[in-house]
């Protein structure tokens, strides 16, 4: 049989191929533990013109502060399989309370040796853009986590301005647990954890499916909710350059990224 060739030019250069500037990426890297970030970006993010793609880092549970601080040593790495080559618009590391130890900067430069192209977010400056965002300075918080585990993320937010009015957690100490979390059971925690005088609540971990709940518990408190892969999601979207709404992901999506989202805060 006779093969025909057809040349379609140099990929760099050939009309045939799709310019890489025309591309938007968002690469996701997470725990080997979490079952949740990747359906909830794959939901939030549908026809929108964004490809999602996913790496792991690896985690053993239980939770414990040594334990998150010391995934720092493998972002870059896990950074680095997320498709080699292959350039991105934004890379995400999916873990709030990592993030919260580890801290921007330390989450920023170990992915950049990997992606050094790319915008580096992590659920703590999601947060904080999404709230600024949304014009929030006093808050509730709900984590799954222990007491010892919740105390870096609140620190977090309390150093970057917010006014924290309550913390309620869960004490659970395996992320495959926390995905198995119904629905029901996290709205009705959602809003006992709501003070009165809070201007919004915050869900913190990847691992917890709360950002599919999000628009029903903004329904029962009447206030904003921000969830740790809603604002992960709406972070990167608006980084990507895109400003669509999304049915049923709270009123996060209805806002435009603040100019100065990038402070380094929570």
């Amino acid at each position: 049989m006779a093969f025909r060739v057809s040349d379609l030019g140099p990929p760099a250069t050939s009309p045939a191929f799709v310019a890489p500037s025309a591309l938007r990426r968002i690469g996701l890297v997470a725990l080997e533990t979490d079952l949740t970030l990747e359906p909830d970006f794959a939901r939030l993010t549908h026809g929108l013109g964004v490809t999602v793609f996913a790496s792991r880092v690896p985690y053993d549970n239980p939770d414990t502060p040594d334990g998150l601080a010391a995934l720092e040593g493998h972002l870059t790495a896990a950074a680095g399989r997320l498709v080699p080559g292959a350039a991105f618009d934004v890379v995400h590391f999916g873990c709030t309370s990592a993030s919260a130890v580890i801290g921007d900067d330390g989450v920023a430069r170990a992915v950049r040796a990997a992606k050094p192209g790319a915008a580096v977010t992590n659920p703590m400056t999601a947060a904080d853009a999404a709230l600024r965002a949304l014009g929030v300075r006093r808050l509730s918080l709900l984590t799954p986590y222990l007491p010892a585990i919740s105390q870096p993320v609140a620190d977090r937010f309390e150093s970057a301005g917010y006014t924290l009015d309550g913390l309620t957690c869960w004490g659970i100490r395996d992320d495959r647990d926390m995905a198995r979390l119904d629905g029901d059971v996290i709205v009705r925690e959602a809003v006992a954890a709501t003070a009165p005088t809070a201007d919004a609540l915050f869900i913190s971990c990847t691992a917890v499916p709360s950002a599919a709940v999000a628009a029903r518990i903004e329904a029962a408190i009447g206030r904003p909710v921000v969830t740790s892969n809603q604002a992960a999601a709406w972070l990167a979207l608006r980084l990507c350059g895109v400003t669509a709404d999304v049915p049923d992901g709270g009123r996060l999506f209805a806002c435009p990224l603040t100019p100065d989202w990038q402070r380094g805060a929570a």
